[in-house]
């Protein structure tokens, strides 16, 4: 059930990580991937350490699994590459608008295109380049990312590039369904950008609808309080309490006076909060308060070792396996057809 694309052929001239991310999820639903790197390879072969035993970094291989890598000079390559089109249901590419054509000719009408770029096809931004830390920065989401008392940090991986690649997963998708339907191929917009802006989700809406700018909160959430982090004695602990029932029970556990019976009343008493609950924890290991706290959406910060050694992960597979190398596998499961 995993090959749920099998027959489909998609053809990767996308570097860096949005393209590449999208083209290695729809390998891993079954389509045949064909990657084209330049001669010298994707700029992240080099963005190391750690390094792989054949020199090639880590980081390429988190975004290029359920390929066929091969290698050409657009430029030189024309007539190489043109073939390769011909032969595909989809390309993916994130060249500047209007940069693939100029290097290689007319894109075939016969395939779906799906252009990934830092600030979309049209624009007064569109011949800018995107990177992902730029893009942090200017959509807003490093300015609620940090601690109150510090400055705004990014998020500790390349975030946009992912839910960018995802969304245009999600486009390629529709776009396959609606020409089994209707025969017509489209050419996908896909921009860091605008990616970026709908990825804010209720922050965003907050702004729209109070007219206020959010601000830096930590692990804290701008509409719940207490769903954040506490440091417990031997690590730190996240409590998420997302109704005033919960509240309730966690006054009662921790053992306090619940003078803050609604979410208005903690949003607006945030810091008072907040350190009567970290008192409580602060002599406890993570693992008192999450024994503690059960029924209240409490979990340990682990660091990646651990997720990736919990019990779950191991009975789940995360870890899987790509030409003999450890890799983290795919998140998309299919359990066998259903019956009528």
């Amino acid at each position: 059930m995993n090959a749920v694309l099998d027959g489909i052929k998609v053809l990767d001239l996308s570097r860096i990580l949005a393209g590449p991310y999208c083209a290695q999820m729809l390998g891993d639903l079954g389509a045949t991937v064909t990657k084209v790197e330049a001669p010298w390879g994707d700029d992240t072969r080099g963005w190391g350490p750690p390094f792989l035993d054949d020199g090639v970094a880590a980081y390429h291989l988190s975004c290029n699994r359920s390929k066929e890598i091969i290698f050409h000079n657009l430029k030189e390559d024309k007539a190489e590459i043109q073939r390769l089109i011909s032969e595909s249901d989809v390309v993916i590419e994130n060249f500047r608008p209007g940069q693939l054509e100029r290097l290689i000719g007319p894109i075939s009408k016969d395939v779906i295109l799906c252009s990934i770029t830092g600030f979309g096809q049209s624009g007064p931004r569109s011949q800018e380049p995107g990177y992902d830390l730029a893009l942090q920065a200017m959509s807003g989401i490093m300015s609620i990312t940090g601690e109150p008392d510090g400055g705004p940090v990014k998020v500790g991986v390349a975030w946009i590039d992912i839910i960018t690649g995802l969304y245009a997963g999600n486009a390629i998708l529709a776009s396959l369904f609606h020409r089994e339907r209707t025969g017509t191929r489209a050419h996908l917009d896909i921009s860091l950008w605008d990616c970026a802006i709908a990825s804010l989700a209720n922050q965003g809406q907050n702004q729209i609808v109070s007219g206020d700018d959010p601000g830096l909160l930590g692990s804290g959430h701008p509409n719940l309080v207490p769903y954040q982090a506490f440091q417990a004695s031997d690590g730190w602990v996240v409590i998420a309490v997302g109704s005033d029932t919960q509240f309730a029970k966690l006054s009662e556990y921790l053992d306090f006076e619940n003078v803050w019976p609604t979410n208005q009343n903690r949003v607006d008493s945030r810091i008072e909060v907040a350190s009567v609950i970290q008192s409580k924890v602060s002599a406890m290991t993570r693992t008192d308060v999450c024994d503690l706290l059960q029924d209240i959406p409490t979990s340990p910060i682990n660091k990646i070792s651990e997720a990736l050694a919990d019990p779950q992960s191991i009975a789940r597979g995360v870890i899987g396996k790509w030409e003999g190398q450890e890799v983290l596998a795919s998140p998309l499961r299919f359990i066998s057809e259903r019956k009528q």
